[in-house]
């Protein structure tokens, strides 16, 4: 009867040695092929270092005007832009400007690069009922897997650094990018596309001229949720080498300095707060215009 009161499994030694037969697998594809997959990311590290570089070293006043234009120019909204300020002006005054800059560079860099993979994805899921079925999965997996475990993998082939941090941001970020770009487009009305087939529009006229601009609103919902998530990501990625406000609160855990954490945490949430409210504001003013148009 123990097999009633103990759930039945493989034996020990047998579940030991599987595990050690992958692992042993993985540090060989690690040596055999990690150089040839760390110089595939070069041109990722330039770019997030010429990024770095720009917000750190550019003087303040100048970065402060750019994202507040940034938000004026998304939200139209005084309100926020004055938001923007008095968040920075605290930023800055507190000491924790340098890190908060490289914390916007690496969130930069990792929405550029999950715009850029995951739109091409939702359009192709939104075409295609079988990829979707396909992706799907995949996505449902990257959003319940817990956040360390996106580390072992990356930093197993590609070390401790920048590059290995960025990547575990955007597989962690991307999910909502692909999800909500493809729901955008399926979302589109049916009379619209129709009347672009009678108009003689091709696929690929329809795709950039109809249900591209018509999906953006979504679109821009699935950039805030990125954003978001990326930045939710920032303390876990410092634990791999990725410099910003990440650290500090990782230093201040393991030393127990509950000022440092609670400074550099409130720093975290005056970003989200910048970045959510220009995003959503840009978001719905495309909503009001769609329905200006459409109305």
């Amino acid at each position: 009867m123990e097999w009633f009161y103990k759930f039945p499994h493989m034996d020990d030694e047998t579940l030991r040695n599987l595990k050690k037969a992958i692992d042993d697998g993985f540090r060989a594809f690690t040596r055999g092929y990690g150089e040839i997959i760390e110089s595939m990311f070069t041109p990722l590290q330039h770019f997030l270092i010429n990024a770095e570089r720009f917000m750190t070293q550019t003087p303040w006043p100048i970065i402060v005007a750019i994202i507040l234009a940034i938000a004026w120019a998304a939200s139209r909204s005084l309100k926020i832009v004055l938001g923007c300020f008095f968040t920075l002006l605290a930023i800055g005054y507190f000491d924790m400007w340098d890190d908060t800059m490289r914390t916007i560079s690496m969130i930069f860099v990792c929405t550029v690069l999950s715009i850029a993979i995951g739109i091409p994805i939702g359009i192709l899921m939104s075409r295609s009922n079988s990829v979707q079925k396909v992706i799907s999965p995949i996505l449902d997996v990257m959003q319940t897997m817990p956040s360390f475990v996106y580390l072992i993998p990356v930093v197993m082939l590609l070390g401790i650094g920048k590059v290995p941090g960025l990547i575990a941001v955007v597989i962690y970020a991307i999910p909502p990018m692909i999800r909500l770009t493809d729901l955008g487009i399926r979302l589109v009305d049916k009379d619209v596309l129709e009347a672009a087939d009678a108009f003689g529009s091709s696929d690929r006229q329809k795709l950039f001229k109809v249900q591209l601009p018509l999906a953006l609103p979504t679109i821009m919902a699935g950039i805030n949720q990125t954003i978001m998530m990326a930045l939710a990501m920032v303390v876990i990625a410092s634990m791999i080498g990725v410099q910003g406000l990440g650290q500090p609160v990782l230093k201040a855990i393991a030393n127990q300095y509950f000022t440092l954490g609670i400074f550099n945490g409130l720093a975290i949430v005056g970003i989200a707060i910048i970045f959510d409210r220009v995003s959503q504001s840009y978001g719905k003013r495309l909503q009001q215009h769609r329905e200006i148009v459409h109305g």
